[in-house]
Parts: structure tokens; sequence; C-alpha cells
């Protein structure tokens, strides 16, 4: 889930600094229709809820699932 959120909180950077070259990503350009705050607002809300996604969301615990297979691992043992 924090992969999501960094892929997230990079698209929401990235159209705020594509909109100072004027280039508007496709997914993006039905937003400039409402008008250029409204626009501002949703890639700020875009960058920051990725943002939040990946700072919030804990780590997955892969190492703790490796360490309790290791030790519970019963095959070949007598």
């Amino acid at each position: 889930m924090k992969k999501v959120g960094g892929y997230v909180a990079f698209f929401g950077a990235f159209a705020i600094v594509l909109k100072f070259f004027d280039r508007v990503p496709r997914l993006l350009s039905w937003i400039y229709k409402w008008g250029d705050t409204v626009a501002w607002i949703i890639m700020i809300g875009i960058t920051v809820a990725g943002l939040a996604i990946y700072f919030l969301i804990p780590k997955e615990k892969i190492e703790d699932a490796k360490e309790w297979k290791n030790e519970n691992d019963t095959e070949g043992k007598i």
C-alpha cells in the first residue's frame, strides 16, 4: 500500500510541475474545466493524499513473516 501512496503522491507532484511548463496530463485535463483554483486544489489534494497514504500506512512486515516461518518450520526436523 505504501507503493500506491508513493505513486499517487508522485503523480500529484508531477502534475503540479507540469502545470508550470503549460503541460497537462491527459488524465487530469478535466479538472481545468472548473477553473485554475479548483485544479490547484485537486492537484494539491492528490499529492497530500498520496503522502498521507505513504507515511501513515505501517510498513509491511514481510521480514517478520519470514522469521516466523523459519522458527516454525518443522520440515526435515525430527
